[in-house]
């Protein structure tokens, strides 16, 4: 895939070690490949997550250029249905992967190369959860970003609520944040508070202040410096998009 046959496996690949920077591209590409496949695959936003969070960690525990990062991706998204309860057949992941790759090109047949590609994906899983310790369930920001949203709602005028698409945004955010590692140096509920802070402040929205900021008041824990620094990460982020296209 991405340049190289259609047919992937689970090997060790040679050559030199690339730069960091390089790494860091090619983490923003597979995940962009995981959040563009699980629309295809109609998957919910946890589970897609899920995904992102599966192949964050996965790399932490391994040199990732060791292996083909597509296939780790596609292993990836078939666990995170089991563990989020959405299970996904390996054909359709199969397939979709290979239009993600080759457009327009027709379901793969059912032939040796498809059943080799299959149980590569299978056995990947399997090298997951056994990198993982089988720790494959995860507290993500979506749910605390629903509440908070409701909250946050109730304060800001009715008209200006509905003329700015914020939880929209907020959500949109929410899901740039799993192209990068943020959700594993970040918590949950910070990301989720950050997301809705800086969608805000895209349409100039204010809160009533009290005695506490309204981000104080929604999460007990969270300082200024906690906004910034995934607000700051977000944006590098969104500069190293500029560079992957």
């Amino acid at each position: 895939m991405a340049g190289t046959s259609s047919r992937l496996s689970l090997v060790r690949t040679g050559g030199a070690r690339e730069s960091s920077d390089r790494d860091m591209k090619t983490c923003f590409r597979v995940c962009r490949f995981i959040m563009e496949a699980g629309v295809k695959l109609g998957m919910r936003s946890v589970p897609v997550a899920t995904a992102c969070v599966l192949y964050h960690r996965f790399c932490e525990r391994v040199d990732i250029r060791a292996y083909e990062p597509f296939l780790v991706a596609m292993s990836c998204i078939y666990l995170a249905g089991k563990v989020e309860e959405q299970h996904l057949r390996t054909r359709d992941i199969i397939n979709v992967s290979h239009r993600y790759f080759h457009g327009g090109s027709a379901p793969l047949e059912c032939d040796q190369e498809f059943w080799d590609l299959r149980d590569s994906v299978v056995q990947c899983e399997l090298l997951i959860l056994r990198q993982l310790d089988f720790h494959v369930s995860f507290e993500h920001p979506h749910k605390y970003l629903l509440h908070y949203v409701l909250s946050v709602r109730s304060l800001v005028n009715r008209h200006a609520w509905t003329r700015c698409p914020v939880a929209e945004t907020a959500w949109a955010l929410l899901r740039d944040c799993y192209h990068g590692d943020m959700c594993l140096r970040h918590s949950p509920r910070h990301m989720a508070v950050s997301a809705l802070y800086l969608a805000l402040h895209s349409y100039g929205l204010e809160l009533p202040r009290g005695d506490k900021e309204w981000w104080q008041v929604l999460c007990a824990d969270m300082k200024r410096a906690h906004i910034d620094a995934v607000i700051s990460d977000l944006l590098q982020l969104y500069d190293l998009e500029a560079k992957c296209v």
